[in-house]
């Protein structure tokens, strides 16, 4: 067989039946997929000629250059990636021993050139006619993703089935991105759990986007198509450094630094219990009002996600007052972990907007060990050594104000509105411990009750007994939150702070 038709076999994959399959089942071919994602023409493929070396079964008739995954590296907006796409039309993208072998040197290569690297995931798990093999071939990836881990961002696309032993990759990498309607991951499938536990489940309800969007936490963004999918990849990759000793890309923007947004002034409402959109604020001072979010969906009393302040990259923490009164649960305690340990380990300043009464109260959350998974986003924020920003807009009580990254621990820069309470607790719960006796015996409770209340919020509901002790260091002007944190990332650039030296923490996971 000549090298040209060699080449045009792998370029066919399974062939044009199941190509056109592909396509009639809603998604792009590997190729296709490789295509869109890196800038046109850079892409070098590499291994496009290997074959699997399995000879039980049949196998030795069925033999498909590239055996069913194509990888290389190319540019993204003219920067270094890896990458590898499984393609489902040939052996249904299961895992062989041979392309396993092929994703394995292509993240080698990364973590050897300091380049992120992207998995677009569409296979069937592990090849059967290989056993052992196959699933060695998935230990040999899981190990890399592990050593690759806080080095070079990994990013993976589940874009058609991801089951069995082959969700674990994914999980270990950075971010998930998951396409609605063709695209599932579970341990274990339907058929399996209806025999097992006798539950009727759909793949969609069992691990469809929906699920591990909003439910699970697995997965940080859904994307209604294949196209969706690699330009949000582009676009994600645009707030990262290639690896953990470059700094962000920076990137110009004609947005002022100085510019003032006279909404904020008045977008804490004045009642202390009436909610507000955290968002509003996240967009009036990022860069021409770009955020990226991460899991959305998931846990949405906490907003995380990426903007650009003044062209710098910075990660995003906010408490979200429009959902659970911004409350800190389980959840919400592991997504802000997650996403602020992420940021450490890439040198991305992290920025945080606060506004939380305190850990959600309940039976539910005190048994699921909110304790622990709360003590998480407090290590992580303490462990931290990016430049931090903290801005106090309201409620800041209990430990929910030391957990949301207060001077106490480490943080470089903490500024407070005006309209910022910072308190042990709220005044209405104060003020029933600190005068339940007095309560009891007034003549009129409601009115002395009242008179407490106004007394707490004037010496203690506020920012300026803090600001006094130099837990705050300026009380600002709402309007001017953008044009002082850019000054103070600014003076930041320069940071250089160390952790004892050790192996690692030991984060209560």
């Amino acid at each position: 067989m000549d090298f040209e038709e060699l080449e045009r076999r792998a370029e066919l994959g399974g062939g044009e039946d199941r190509l056109r399959r592909q396509h009639d089942a809603g998604k792009l071919t590997a190729r296709e997929r490789i295509d869109l994602l890196f800038d046109a023409g850079s892409f070098q493929e590499v291994d496009k000629l290997v074959t699997h070396r399995c000879r039980d079964f049949g196998m030795e008739e069925q033999i498909v250059p590239g055996d069913g995954v194509v990888a290389g590296h190319g540019r993204i907006d003219g920067r270094p990636v890896y990458a590898f796409a499984q393609d489902f039309t040939v052996f249904g993208g299961s895992l062989s021993e041979t392309n396993a072998a092929k994703i394995v040197k292509i993240m080698d290569l990364a973590l050897k050139m300091g380049a992120p690297v992207v998995g677009l995931n569409d296979s069937g798990g592990a090849r059967i006619q290989e056993g052992v093999l196959s699933l060695g071939g998935y230990a040999d990836i899981f190990l890399r993703n592990t050593l690759a881990s806080g080095v070079i961002p990994q990013i993976s696309a589940i874009m058609g089935p991801c089951a069995g032993g082959a969700v674990y990759s994914p999980a270990i990498t950075d971010f998930n991105v998951m396409v609605e309607g063709t695209s599932y991951m579970f341990v274990t499938g339907p058929d399996v759990i209806r025999t097992v536990t006798h539950e009727d489940v759909t793949k969609e309800q069992l691990g469809g986007a929906h699920t591990h969007n909003e439910i699970s936490g697995v997965a940080h963004f859904a994307v209604p198509g294949d196209r969706e999918c690699l330009r949000l990849i582009r676009d994600l990759l645009s707030y990262l450094p290639s690896n953990n000793v470059d700094e962000p890309p920076r990137r110009s923007t004609v947005d002022p630094v100085n510019r003032e947004d006279e909404a904020l002034d008045s977008l804490v409402p004045e009642s202390p219990n009436q909610p507000y959109d955290m968002h509003d604020l996240v967009h009036a001072v990022a860069d021409d009002g770009e955020f990226l979010e991460v899991h959305q969906h998931f846990a949405r009393n906490l907003i995380v996600g990426f903007a650009h302040l003044g062209g710098r990259s910075v990660g995003i923490v906010a408490n979200q007052p429009a959902h659970l009164a911004g409350t800190l649960d389980i959840d919400a305690s592991v997504k802000g972990a997650r996403f602020v340990r992420f940021c450490d380990a890439f040198n991305i300043p992290l920025l945080t907007f606060e506004d939380v009464p305190g850990f959600l109260p309940g039976t539910r959350q005190e048994y699921g060990g909110i304790i622990r998974h709360g003590a998480k986003l407090l290590f992580a924020f303490a462990e931290a050594t990016v430049p931090k920003l903290t801005v106090i807009t309201r409620k800041a009580y209990g430990g929910a104000y030391c957990v949301m990254a207060s001077k106490h621990i480490r943080t470089d820069v903490n500024f407070a509105w005006p309209s910022a309470e910072i308190a042990v607790m709220g005044p209405e719960g104060a003020v029933n411990v600190l005068y339940r006796r007095e309560l009891e015996s007034a003549e009129d409770p409601a009115a002395q009750r009242a008179l407490r209340v106004a007394e707490f919020r004037e010496k203690f509901a506020n920012p300026y007994i803090a600001a006094s002790r130099g837990f705050v260091d300026a009380v600002i002007r709402p309007r001017e939150t953008r044009a002082r944190l850019i000054a103070a990332l600014a003076t930041l650039a320069t940071k250089r702070d160390r952790n004892p030296p050790k192996k690692h923490g030991n984060i209560p996971l």
